[in-house]
């Protein structure tokens, strides 16, 4: 496994991973947990896959897409959308509650991440293990390239847990909800954009 990060500009250098990421989406939120996004017969894509997004992925040895996720940085705009925590705490997305935080975060320190997926092909917990330890270390890369020291997540109460145990001293930033479309429990989480040995040090 490896991992490979990347934005729209330079997509090109990594064939066919976008796409493919996108297809690995579309068949987890759409197909597995029928999410109400949008989506055609191939791929889910939405309006945060713009040019202010940054991509994580987590590619196999002969190039296959086994996991990935989406970031933003909460400062980030483009045309009338903004993140997506930000949109729905504004009223701009009827499907996520508009009060999972006390108040509106934007800065640049802050990056949002969204649309973790791992494939249903990555089958034993080790491995899956694995796939998020890369995708969040490729995520603290970008991130600490462009000034920001936290990542934000509105997630599964599973990947809290996931993140604890690697080490990463993930904390809850509000109440947990349950989804209208799939029936799980989701909160907003956040963790230090620090690797794990430095989490480990401050920590001690």
């Amino acid at each position: 496994m490896k991992n490979v990060t990347f934005e729209l500009s330079n997509v090109h250098q990594h064939g066919s991973s976008f796409y493919d990421y996108l297809a690995l989406r579309k068949q987890f939120f759409v197909d597995t947990l029928k999410w109400q996004i949008p989506h055609n017969a191939d791929v889910e894509m939405d309006q945060y896959d713009n040019p202010m997004a940054r991509y994580s992925l987590v590619l196999d040895d002969d190039g296959r897409v086994l996991a990935g996720s989406r970031a933003m940085s909460t400062s980030a705009s483009w045309g009338d959308h903004t993140y997506m925590l930000k949109d729905a705490m504004t009223g701009k997305l009827s499907s996520i509650p508009s009060n999972l935080l006390d108040e509106v975060i934007d800065s640049p320190k802050v990056w949002e991440c969204t649309r973790l997926v791992i494939s249903p092909e990555v089958k034993s917990m080790r491995q899956r293990t694995q796939c998020l330890d890369l995708i969040v270390e490729g995520l603290i890369d970008m991130a600490n390239a462009e000034g920001a020291d936290t990542l934000i997540s509105l997630s599964n109460l599973w990947l809290l847990r996931a993140l604890k145990r690697l080490g990463y001293g993930a904390e809850l930033m509000g109440d947990p909800y349950t989804n209208d479309d799939d029936g799980h429990k989701y909160a907003v989480m956040a963790i230090a954009a620090r690797h794990k040995h430095l989490e480990q040090l401050t920590a001690a």
